[in-house]
């Protein structure tokens, strides 16, 4: 008799409902495809989209003219700079406008003001392709609308492990989470699947390392979709340059690019070379292209760096604390009244956040959002070679989602998962793991191996001889880890499994660091302290060949 309590059957198995897999699912509906979406937690609030978002990255032929190079360039040489294949960018840029008007059809206010309002993340005189909206109310539209859909929405359904089979997907493993002391073990046989997990956060501490959860992006994005796709065979890309964000020091928040102020010192001068007053329609974008800036100047005794809003009108102060509450930041914004922190009159320290992975080291696609697995899809913030926030994780999700169903017509029936060695192995691991009265537990786990990735592969510095032994530190607590957790009810073992997901993805990380032989961005490495010209237009992928990773190169797209 099998141990999985429940098998579904559809055409198409989107992995995670938040933006990006919301919009997947409401696309692969309007194709007339069986859809099953599986949502860790609950699609109403889940994701890094969960309280909403003010910038949306977009091209707007009647704002922006004929032209979309223009608009291209200007992307290229913003946040996610060169980690981007272009062909992917064209595409999603090419119908980012058609999301836009599908989300103000559907209820999203894209033009609060009657107008198409370009404002945040821009150099002063260059073209302006951050669309302002009102997104404290995305998911709950969007779980609306895919709901209307007829789209099949399981929550608290985690996906394990995905199931292949001579390079084609046939579905994958997991446990729902509703029981407190029992889970429940779930197969999906899928003709196609689309991977839209979120970041991968928690890898590196966090600014407050007492307080693991206390981070920027979705604490429960742990890496899902790059981890189950590794072990599937698919390409990471990217895996070796990680990403920092900023912005008020501890709260990691979101937002930097909705503050309307200028970077100064402690004195008042001004950090950045980009604006010497408050400007409403570009920020200070400083905060975007020169995000070290914090912990340099903190190194070299310079600092703190703050945001200083004190000569910014009451009409822009107003717009940007309208524009904090739509991005989620109203814990912030409570704060600061309750605090009596005037913006006028205070300047708020910003600071450097924790390392992740988004923006870049990802998932490797096409520009139809296939990986190398046939019939697997991804997108969102799950991929390595294009982000574009929440504009990409919409485009990514409805395009991707059409070719999923696409290529799920070609497929004569759904095949049987749940006799795999993937299920197998999650039925053994379950059983060992809550079956144990002594061991270590997912939190140990998780900070361990924190501290080892952000010791020895972190922003600060690294070397051949650092990663070397942060890799055998990361492999010895990854057998130990495995063999000895302890997870007395479902919660632990849902969150002991984002500890594997997490310890196969900083593997990668060590893998991909010691291979790229220079320093680029915040992969800045002691033994090779140059930037090679002849990487500036290569790639990095890592994937398992026979067990084994295998380290890359490629020309980007």
């Amino acid at each position: 008799m099998s141990v999985f309590s429940k098998i579904y059957e559809t055409d198409l198995l989107i992995v995670g409902g938040g933006i990006g897999g919301l919009m997947a699912a409401i696309s692969a509906r309007q194709e007339g495809a069986d859809v099953l979406v599986a949502e860790k937690a609950h699609i109403r609030r889940s994701g890094n989209g969960a309280t909403g978002n003010d910038h949306f990255v977009c091209y707007i032929p009647e704002v922006h003219g004929d032209d979309m190079d223009v608009v291209l360039q200007e992307f290229y040489s913003g946040l996610a700079g060169s980690f981007q294949d272009k062909d992917i960018v064209r595409r999603n840029f090419a119908e980012s406008f058609e999301r836009v008007l599908d989300w103000e059809r559907w209820g999203i206010p894209m033009r609060p003001f009657g107008y198409w309002d370009f404002t945040g993340h821009s150099f002063p005189g260059r073209p302006r392709i951050w669309l302002k909206y009102e997104g404290a109310t995305q998911k709950a539209v969007l779980a609306r609308e895919a709901m209307k859909s007829g789209a099949k929405i399981v929550n608290k359904l985690s996906i394990v492990d995905l199931v292949v089979r001579d390079g084609r997907v046939l579905g994958a493993v997991g446990i729902v989470v509703r029981d407190a002391d029992k889970p429940e073990l779930v197969a999906i046989r899928a003709k196609s699947v689309m991977l839209q997990t979120g970041s991968a956060n928690r890898l590196f501490n966090s600014v407050t390392p007492g307080w693991m959860f206390n981070i920027c992006r979705c604490p429960s994005d742990a890496g899902a979709g790059r981890a189950t796709a590794y072990r599937a065979g698919a390409k990471l890309v990217n895996m070796d340059v990680p990403y920092t964000h900023a912005g008020p020091k501890y709260f990691s928040r979101s937002g930097k690019g909705t503050w309307i102020g200028v970077l100064t010192d402690y004195h008042g001068k001004r950090i950045g070379p980009f604006v010497d007053k408050p400007n409403r329609e570009c920020g200070d974008v400083t905060v975007d292209v020169w995000t070290s800036v914090y912990s340099e100047k903190h190194k070299d005794g310079s600092g703190p760096v703050y945001m200083d809003c004190t000569q910014t009108s009451e009409e822009d102060l107003a717009y940007m604390k309208w524009g904090l509450s739509h991005e989620g930041n109203t814990t912030m914004l409570e704060y600061m009244e309750n605090e009596g922190i005037d913006l006028r009159k205070h300047k708020v320290e910003f600071s450097q956040y924790e390392c992740n992975l988004r923006g870049r080291g990802g998932i490797e696609i096409n520009a139809e959002c296939e990986t190398n697995i046939k019939g697997l899809y991804a997108g969102g913030d799950d991929l390595g070679n294009y982000h574009a926030s929440v504009g990409g994780a919409a485009t990514t999700g409805w395009i991707g989602a059409k070719n999923a169903v696409r290529y799920a017509a070609q497929i004569a029936a759904q095949e049987a998962v749940e006799d795999s060695s993937e299920a197998q192995w999650l039925a053994d691991f379950t059983s060992a793991a809550m079956s144990r009265v002594d061991g270590p537990t997912w939190k140990e786990g998780n900070v361990a191996l924190s501290q080892i990735i952000t010791d020895y592969a972190g922003v600060d510095i690294r070397s051949e001889t650092l990663m070397l032994a942060g890799r055998e530190y990361l492999g010895n607590l990854k057998r130990k880890f495995l063999s000895t957790v302890t997870a007395p009810d479902t919660y632990s073992l849902m969150r002991t499994l984002e500890v594997r997901d997490m310890l196969e993805i900083g593997d990668v990380i060590f893998l991909g660091g010691l291979e790229r032989k220079e320093s680029r961005g915040h992969h800045k490495r002691s033994d090779f302290p140059f930037t090679n010209p002849l990487l500036s237009d290569k790639m990095q992928t890592v994937r398992l060949v026979d067990g084994q990773p295998v380290v890359e190169w490629r020309k980007r797209h």
